[in-house]
Parts: C-alpha cells; structure tokens; sequence
C-alpha cells in the first residue's frame, strides 16, 4: 500500500514546499484569521494550500523523509514516488479525480490542463492547533420608544424640582484655588543660581585654559630662539683636499699639494647665531680661553659663524679638532673654506 500522500500531509506541517518529483509541488501560504461578514462565519488562521505544476525537480525532502520513515534506502524510496506519481498520471488521464486526503483532489480539465482544488478539512499553521471556523449569529438590539406626551411630562416635573432645590438651597460657584507651593520658587532660584555658577565657572576654566595655552606657546618660541641662536652645524666627513700637480711648460717643475693648499683654510667653526652680538660674546670667551677665534661670515642661513681658530693645513686642523671636541665641545665641526 502506498501512503506518499500521508507523507506528504506531515510535511505540509513543517515546510512551506514539498515537493513530488516529476509531479509537482504543494505550496503553502499563511492566512491571518477572518470573518465573513454576511454569513457570520468567523475562521483561525491557517495555511493555504496551493500547487505547482512547474516545480518537479527533486530536493531530496520527500525521498529521505519516506526513507527514515519506512527504513529503506534512498534509491529504494525514489524508486516508490515515481511510481506513485506514474500512478497519478494514469488515473488523472482516464479523468478520474484523484483525491490526496487531507490535502486537495486532482483532475484534468476540458483544455486538458491539471486543476488543483485544495481541502478545507485540515489546517497545517500549527500555531492554530484546536481552533475551528465557526458561525455566530447575528445580534438583534431593540429600541425602547418612549412616548412624547410622557417625555415632556418628565422634562416639565424634572424642571420643577431643580427650581425648588435652587430656592432653598442655592449653589455657589466659586473659582478653584491652586494650593501655592513656595518652595517650588525657591527651587527655580536655586536652578538658576546654580546655571549662572556653572557659567562663570566654565568661563574661567577657558580663561584659565588659554592663558596657559599662551605662555605654553612663548615659552615654546624662546626655547626655539635660544637653540637657534646656538645652532652648531658638524660636517661628520669633511671634503678631501684636491691634490693638484701642474706642469710647468718653461723649466718642467712639479707644483705638489703642499704650495697650493695655502690658498685653502680649514677652520673649526664653534657655532653659528642669528644675532651677531651673541656671536661676538662667543669669540670673547673662546679668546678668554687662549683660542684665536673670530667671525668668518654669514652662512647660507643668516647664520654668523664663529670658529675657535682656522688652518692652513688639513693635517693640523684635523689634529686641533680632535682635541677640541675631547676637551671643549663635541658639537665643534671642520669647515673647508677661502676667506
């Protein structure tokens, strides 16, 4: 006995698609519950069905869950639904109407195209379990009239007896007082105490702020004159001397190294300054400590330049400013230089 269609109603509970492969599919779609106005007929909500035709590619649901459930092999339970479905074809071909319980029937119409008719019979929106359509009737109000004679009776008799109330005992009308609240003043004053305090306080704080935020930056800009104004610039690997040899086209003689590099001078610079008096301070010390120190010029910079003395000879500046940077400064530097 084939039972696909039971399997496929217990999908039906779980998924929104099952699908029959080489039939087609069942669809499911949530209804929110409604009620029929001219019938009084009110309904849960559900899950409408509906089918597919187009939808026959195997997902696998249908086999494996009738493989698990009947314990078979996967091939086995593929094998089962084509031939449930071959089963359809040839029933819904001879015009029978095919009835899948709990789910709709099927049949062939005159175009000879497959029609679907879905069941009511079975809601599969699980969170409607238990809950049935049923039918209210419709609610009759009766209107009581009253007669017009009998009304202006009540309404003249009503009249009257407010009239007498009024008379002995009359209503006074008096405006509502507000309970006064003085602290909620004194309250307001506080808040607003407290908001001009705050004000005041923030005010000072960015005063405060800024006139440190000031001498931080004057304070800033002296410490960058003074290092200015004391910048040493060192040449760590001075220039070589250029050997010259020139030849003398009247007696041949060599003219070496040692006749030109007179012309050279090779000085120790100590610092050079912006200012040219703190330049001249500098050389005062220097001579004060037995150097024969002097300005050389403005460098490339604006720089005076100050030197502790100056050679001749590279050999013997190399020697004085060896000793220098040992005992006096090791910022002192060489600098070839005509003067």
């Amino acid at each position: 006995m084939n039972i696909t269609a039971k399997y496929i109603s217990e999908l039906l509970y779980r998924y929104e698609c099952v699908i029959i492969p080489g039939f087609g599919a069942f669809l499911t779609k949530r209804q929110p519950a409604s009620i029929q106005e001219f019938t009084h007929a009110f309904f849960p909500p559900q899950k409408l069905i509906s089918f597919n035709s187009q939808l026959q590619n195997n997902d696998g649901l249908l086999a494996n869950y009738i493989a698990q459930a009947e314990n078979i092999s996967y091939t086995d339970a593929v094998a089962k639904i084509q031939r449930y479905v071959l089963s359809l074809h040839n029933k819904i071909d001879q015009g029978k109407h095919v009835v899948l319980e709990g789910i709709g029937s099927f049949y062939s119409s005159t175009e000879n195209t497959l029609q679907f008719e879905p069941s009511q019979e079975v809601n599969y929106l699980t969170e409607a379990f238990g809950l049935s359509s049923f039918i209210s009737p419709s609610i009759l109000r009766e209107k009581q009239e009253i007669p017009v004679a009998l009304s202006q009776v009540n309404r003249e008799t009503y009249k009257e007896q407010v009239e007498a109330l009024e008379e002995t005992t009359p209503i006074a009308f008096t405006p509502e007082k507000r309970g006064e609240r003085p602290y909620m003043k004194y309250a307001a004053i506080a808040i607003i105490a407290l908001g001009i305090g705050g004000f005041l306080g923030l005010s000072k704080i960015n005063s405060d702020n800024k006139t440190y935020n000031d001498n931080l930056i004057v304070e800033a800009d002296n410490k960058a004159e003074n290092r200015i104004q004391q910048a040493t610039f060192e040449i760590s690997s001075p220039l070589p001397a250029i050997n010259l040899t020139t030849i003398k086209t009247e007696d041949t003689q060599l003219i070496t190294n040692e006749d030109t590099s007179l012309l050279v001078k090779y000085h120790i610079v100590a610092g050079a300054y912006r200012i040219k008096a703190n330049a001249k301070k500098k050389v005062q010390k220097l001579k004060a400590l037995g150097f024969n120190s002097e300005l050389i010029g403005v460098n490339k910079f604006g720089l005076h330049q100050v030197v502790y003395h100056s050679y001749a000879h590279r050999n013997e500046a190399l020697l004085a400013l060896s000793k220098i940077k040992k005992q006096q400064d090791s910022n002192a530097w060489l600098l070839i230089k005509e003067l």
